[in-house]
């Protein structure tokens, strides 16, 4: 077999059907594999190396599986950067495919097309796992433990390098293989019976959840119900806890219960932002789940670590717990009650919240939103209902403008059958707005909205209160975005009411058709009062 043959299978084997790509002279080769395998590796094909790589993030994030993009060395390792950046920081599973310069140049600085100085290097700083295909029969095992890296442990990205000479070397391959078989950690009984007797005996119990607990909804659900037990999810663990559940909170109603708890249980969430703005003290003992064994004393020592996936271990501790928690009167009607009043309170982003109404009433349950860095994306953050994990996108500790609309079109190609929605400022949706192309290109029915006030609105608000009003480099030029869309031959709408948005939806949700709804909008409210709130707890 060729080297790229190699890989094609391994991929397969591996249940990786779908690549998302910008071919090039660097991997013609290998895109002469991924052709003659047929129909069994679907290639998807974009616009940019940033489009290639964001779409394989929305497909990994949308569906819990392995996705892969493949680029050429240089230049388009590194236009797909900020998305294999963003899949390191949201622990989602996306293999780079990586090509390179002829082998025997690597490292010599001859000057060869889209050379660059110590690519593997920089590609190690993006992943977790990393390698070279020097040969055929390297290939398989290379995909392989590829794959494994990104299931073990800490979650995360890998990537793959192969030079413009190798990919069609033909050699000798052995077994393609299976997937190598996962390992889980043995449970730490002793330091589980500690976390049970502490999260028993404990009074107000708050369970914080993050992305790596999208896999342990029920075991959450029971959890809380069992210690009754708010459950905060900011942004990547939202729909964990079905937001229906009076006792599913976010943000400002954490702020209000981490000061009054004295226990916490971290799942799958780094913690940091409770613990460095909100503040700790030696009556708050906190408990950590985590997949990797670095992280829960990384800001501060936990009174019990426990490392490995969230939903055994939890499963586990739902066996132990009974034993030793308290009886415990419900706390629906009073955290009905506190939602109300947080409400109230939200009011103060009226123009935000009346659109996330209708969004929410015409997204359908199962429904996929993705967020940006944008004014209704905050807003969504803190009172988004969402109802299952999976079903909102937001980019993590990177929070990258301009990671959304592509990111999105991969969720809605991996997920043909659940209508997905791309939430848009007009700065970063012409990051890659130019992927309408492949939408159309490949039939992917996304339903996008541009809520377009002319500017980077938050850097302006910015400098508008802390700068005194000295304005630089924040006031766009748009094009008209219904013209824009039609001109790709998606469908295009203009909404300026939340009443006309919500028809607009129903329509494009019915149609089912590559749709860009163009919302005009001045400033709205700031929404940091609620997301970066005072030290409650310590000096």
């Amino acid at each position: 077999m060729t080297t790229g043959e190699a890989a094609v299978a391994a991929l397969l084997a591996h249940g990786i059907n779908t690549l998302y790509a910008l071919p090039g002279i660097h991997n013609d080769h290998f895109f002469d594999a991924v052709q003659r395998a047929g129909p069994a590796m679907r290639t998807v094909h974009t616009r940019h190396e940033q489009g290639a790589a964001y779409m394989a993030l929305g497909a990994a994030l949308a569906t819990g599986k392995p996705q892969t993009y493949a680029v050429v060395p240089g230049p388009g390792l590194l236009n797909s950067g900020a998305a294999l950046l963003t899949a390191y920081g949201m622990n989602a599973p996306v293999l780079a495919l990586i090509g390179q310069i002829p082998q025997a140049a690597i490292g010599r600085s001859f000057g060869h097309l889209h050379e660059i100085t110590d690519q593997a290097g920089i590609i190690s700083r993006l992943v977790d796992y990393s390698a070279r295909i020097d040969t055929p029969g390297q290939a398989p095992g290379l995909v392989a433990k590829a794959v494994h890296a990104m299931a073990s442990g800490r979650r995360g990205p890998a990537a793959l390098e192969c030079a413009i000479d190798i990919w069609g070397v033909k050699g000798p391959v052995g077994d393609i293989g299976k997937p190598l078989p996962l390992r889980e950690p043995k449970i730490d009984e002793d330091k589980l019976r500690a976390a049970a007797k502490l999260l028993g005996n404990a009074k107000r119990v708050l369970i914080v959840v993050g992305g790596g607990a999208l896999d342990a909804s029920a075991e959450v659900t029971h959890l809380s119900a069992m210690l009754q037990a708010p459950v905060l999810a900011y942004r990547r663990g939202r729909g964990v806890l079905d937001s229906r559940d009076p006792l599913s909170v976010t943000l400002p109603l954490g702020h209000e219960l981490w000061r009054e708890a004295d226990a916490v249980v971290g799942i799958g969430t780094r913690l940091l932002l409770p613990q460095r703005e909100w503040g700790v003290d030696d009556k708050l003992q906190i408990v950590r789940i985590d997949s990797n064994e670095d992280e829960p004393a990384r800001f501060k020592k936990p009174k019990v670590a426990l490392i490995g996936d969230a939903a055994p271990i939890l499963r586990r501790l739902l066996d132990v717990l009974p034993k030793h928690n308290l009886s415990r009167p419900s706390r629906k009607d009073e955290m009905r009650e506190r939602q109300a009043k947080l409400r109230e309170r939200l009011a103060k982003l009226a123009p935000q919240m009346a659109f996330l109404d209708i969004i929410r009433t015409e997204l359908p349950e199962e429904g996929i939103y993705v967020d940006e860095v944008t004014q209704l994306g905050f807003a969504a953050r803190l009172a988004l209902p969402v109802y299952r994990p999976r079903t909102f996108l937001s980019p993590g500790y990177q929070d990258n403008l301009g990671w959304g609309f592509a990111t999105a079109l991969g969720a809605q190609d991996a997920r043909r059958d659940t209508p997905v929605l791309s939430i848009n400022g007009d700065g970063g949706f012409m990051y890659t707005a130019n992927e309408l192309a492949t939408a159309i290109r490949h039939r992917i029915p996304l339903v996008s909205i541009v809520f377009a006030d002319g500017a980077f609105g938050n850097v302006r608000r910015i400098q508008e209160e802390h700068y005194g009003n000295r304005l630089i480099a924040c006031d766009l030029a748009n094009p008209d975005f219904v013209k824009y869309a039609e001109s790709f031959g998606a469908a295009g709408r203009r909404a300026r009411t939340p009443d006309e948005l919500g028809a607009a939806l129903r329509l494009a949700f019915a149609r089912r058709e590559p749709t860009v709804i163009e919302v005009p909008v001045g400033a709205m409210p700031s929404p940091w009062e609620f997301i970066h709130m005072p030290k409650v707890r310590g000096k």
